[in-house]
């Protein structure tokens, strides 16, 4: 298999209600290198769809308290977002309804990829976020959404793959025309 040099960084956010890092921690357990966790930042080796290893370093931003945004300066580093929520709390959903929205507003014009991951689909008996309303939410916002649970891992193997698949893709698309080549301009990855 063949491993790329390339790093992305990836934004972890999710409300206080959701595991402190539990998402990054299963999902990235299989590829985390020897002394990578420093603070809250991981190293991850993700495979893409194409079978090529993408570094991911994901900044778990720990739990956002209301009324507390992003540091603006995550917004030019990020070249994606992992917006969590837990399936068992409404107001947890409608924070990363919020997050989302301020992505929008500080990416500018930057092209970033925005995946969506709602945690504990376990605890059936506790959900609050029904599964299609927070589709129809994904599809309306042009974001990919899962539905996952920590305790089994394969479950969070398709979002990160989806992950590094299109942050690679993005970082190979040059929008700068070269001779003998058409424009295509600046396509949305979301």
């Amino acid at each position: 298999m063949k491993q790329s040099k390339k790093k992305h960084r990836a934004i972890s956010r999710r409300p206080t209600s959701v595991s402190k890092n539990a998402l990054v921690t299963h999902s990235a357990a299989h590829s985390l290198e020897e002394g990578a966790t420093m603070e809250d930042v991981y190293l991850a080796s993700v495979e893409t769809d194409r079978g090529v290893k993408e570094q991911l370093r994901l900044y778990d931003t720990r739990g956002l308290q209301e009324g507390v945004e992003l540091p603006k300066h995550y917004f030019s580093v990020a070249d994606g977002f992992v917006l969590v929520y837990a399936v068992t709390s409404l107001e947890a959903f409608q924070r990363v309804e919020l997050l989302k929205k301020e992505i929008d507003v500080f990416r500018d014009k930057k092209e970033v990829t925005v995946i969506v991951l709602g945690n504990k689909t376990d605890l059936l008996e506790q959900r609050q976020v029904e599964t299609e309303a927070a589709q129809q939410w994904a599809r309306a916002e042009k974001v990919r959404l899962w539905e996952v649970t920590v305790t089994d891992r394969k479950t969070l193997l398709e979002p990160f793959t989806y992950l590094a698949s299109k942050l690679s893709q993005s970082q190979n698309k040059s929008t700068f025309p070269l001779p003998g080549r058409k424009s295509k301009g600046n396509n949305c990855d979301n």
